[in-house]
């Protein structure tokens, strides 16, 4: 990774994680000059795509990109701020939402693959082939271990539909000892469920990064609408912070950049050489 990106990913990692972003961004805001502020989710940058996409657009453009590492929710939310140029998230609903509320001036679809569900390689539930429905009603009826990131991230967020749609179990209401959030990102959250032989959803993109070192394996990846895994990128409305130094001409550039032929040849070959197969795939 460049120095240069190293440097603003772990400066972000320690704002967020030890005192709030916000001094930070509007800092930023007050001598933007080049620079775009990207709110990123997580599963883009562990899997490595986000650094292979920034360095490829800064060869041929005069921006440097600030990616600030965040779960989607917490992307979502820093656009609504207008403290990042641009949100780069996997919710449809949220990213509608943000547009229809005019946070955002321009969306694109940029990329999908699909959630999972996994647990260990014995695992004890006899789920594997079945809907990730009937997986998650077996999970709570056997009161299996199920590791949850509980943090507003995108796949948070679809695990809860999961939920609402098994109509067994409201995480967000009931205190379950089998039932565990690890408030932390995706790859901390499947460590912990490798450590007590739990299930967990995840993203594809990760599980594939860093499967290796883990002792779960995929029980469920194909049952329609409800594992689909679309990304969404959005320029932030000027408009909606016209007291703040939004760098719309940046992120527009961006944006072009991402869904361009070249954006999009580097999204779907993106993990063939390292990991043997795309992690993403793209609409065109």
């Amino acid at each position: 990774m460049p120095k240069k990106i190293f440097f603003y990913v772990i400066y972000s990692f320690l704002l967020i994680g030890i005192i709030s972003t916000t001094p930070f961004l509007l800092s930023c805001r007050k001598t933007q000059g080049n620079r775009i502020l990207l709110a990123v989710t997580t599963s883009v940058y562990d899997s490595g795509l986000l650094n292979k996409l920034i360095v490829d657009f800064e060869k041929s453009s005069e921006y440097i990109v600030i990616p600030i590492i965040v779960g989607t929710g917490e992307a979502i939310s820093l656009g609504q701020k207008g403290l990042v140029d641009v949100v780069f998230v996997h919710s449809r609903e949220d990213e509608e939402e943000f547009m229809k509320e005019g946070y955002g001036s321009q969306r694109k679809d940029v990329m999908y693959n699909n959630f999972i569900l996994v647990g260990p390689k014995n695992a004890p539930a006899h789920i594997q082939g079945l809907s990730i429905v009937e997986a998650f009603r077996i999970i709570q009826a056997e009161e299996h271990t199920f590791i949850s990131r509980g943090d507003d991230s995108g796949t948070h967020k679809r695990e809860m539909a999961i939920w609402k749609e098994a109509g067994v179990f409201d995480p967000l209401s009931i205190k379950e000892k089998w039932y565990l959030k690890s408030g932390q990102e995706m790859i901390f959250t499947l460590k912990i469920a490798d450590e007590k032989k739990g299930y967990a959803l995840t993203d594809k993109a990760t599980y594939t990064t860093v499967k290796d070192a883990l002792d779960l394996k995929i029980l469920i990846e194909d049952d329609g609408n409800l594992l689909f895994n679309p990304y969404g990128i959005i320029a932030v409305n000027p408009l909606k912070h016209k007291d703040l130094n939004i760098n719309y001409l940046g992120a527009l550039s961006f944006i072009d950049y991402i869904v361009s032929k070249e954006g999009q040849k580097i999204i779907n070959e993106f993990g063939l050489l390292d990991l043997g197969e795309n992690i993403f795939s793209t609409y065109s």
